[in-house]
């Protein structure tokens, strides 16, 4: 009797579900498709993403069709100058029936986090994000609770309106791998968003793609991305080329540079490799590095951005050439 071959359902590749969550999310986001990748990049990278820019160019939008593109929970905060740190972690109330405090955890429980309006909260609330950030984890009256992953906070800024808020402090804003901004849509982008308008897919009505054991997997996939010697050389040298650089006060820090490689490895498993190359380094450097780098005030007065100074350092460092 001939033996049959079980059918069996193909396991989805890295490529093919980064594309899901990318055109998922494309539905909502029109005509920003290289932001949107760079979002889900720093989603895989583990890090945190900063969207800063003026209001209605779909900052909001594009933080939760991310997190409604995940099956996985999420909370959206919005930050307000009488927002307290309890608010955002959780609060432990006395129980009379059992005689003792049980522990309500907060919004910053959940795998996505969006923290509308960063800037508007005090800096004693922003704060309370920093060890959730860094060490995915929540003290509270001397007990760590630990996050799930994984956990992403996506947080919005406008940059124009500066009354009523307070600006974040570089210790805050090196915890953030990604800063960007979405800028206005293209011609045939906006003629898109008035053709879908009142019947196109919004972010509550998006369906979920990628399950929280498929973004694991792809987490760990990017984790065995190779960086070979002559590339992590490369970072290193365009680390001490930002702290030698004359416009450039403080440049690049260690944590910096790990993120950097964390980013670049994210890039290249999109793109289909297991290996990384400098073309992923300068593709998403401006992106990881502007909000970390502080400028000199003559610089400043001469012109020179944020953008300007990463494109400089990435122009001064010599490509490597081994493999």
């Amino acid at each position: 009797m001939p033996v049959t071959a079980e059918a069996t359902t193909p396991v989805p590749t890295f490529a093919a579900l980064f594309e899901a969550i990318s055109d998922n999310i494309a539905q909502v986001v029109h005509g920003k498709r290289n932001e949107i990748e760079l979002a889900v990049i720093c989603l895989l990278a583990e890090g945190h993403l900063l969207i800063e820019d003026v209001p209605g160019v779909g900052k909001t939008s594009l933080a939760k069709a991310l997190a409604a593109s995940i099956e996985c929970t999420w909370k959206r905060v919005q930050f307000t100058p009488d927002l307290l740190p309890t608010d955002l972690v959780g609060v432990s109330i006395w129980q009379r029936s059992t005689e003792t405090f049980d522990f309500r955890p907060g919004p910053l429980f959940a795998n996505i986090v969006l923290a509308d309006e960063i800037n508007r909260a005090s800096p004693k609330t922003q704060s309370a994000l920093l060890e959730a950030m860094e060490e995915r984890q929540i003290s509270v009256e001397g007990r760590s609770h630990p996050l799930s992953p994984p956990f992403m906070v996506i947080a919005t800024q406008n940059p124009i309106e500066q009354e009523g808020t307070y600006r974040l402090p570089e210790s805050q804003l090196d915890r953030f791998l990604l800063r960007m901004s979405l800028g206005y849509p293209s011609r045939e982008a906006e003629l898109s968003i008035l053709d879908v308008q009142g019947s196109g897919t919004t972010p509550a009505t998006l369906g979920a793609v990628v399950t929280v054991a498929e973004v694991l997997a792809m987490i760990d996939a990017v984790r065995g991305v190779h960086l070979a010697s002559p590339l992590k050389a490369y970072l290193v040298d365009l680390a001490e080329f930002s702290r030698r650089h004359p416009g450039i006060a403080l440049g690049m820090s260690p944590r910096a540079t790990l993120q950097l490689a964390r980013a670049v490895r994210a890039t290249a498993a999109a793109r289909g490799r297991n290996y990384a190359t400098p073309d992923d380094v300068k593709s998403v450097a401006h992106a990881v590095l502007c909000h970390r780098l502080v400028l000199r005030p003559e610089a400043i007065s001469r012109g020179l951005t944020a953008q300007q100074a990463v494109t400089e350092v990435l122009a001064a460092v010599p490509i490597p050439s081994g493999n």
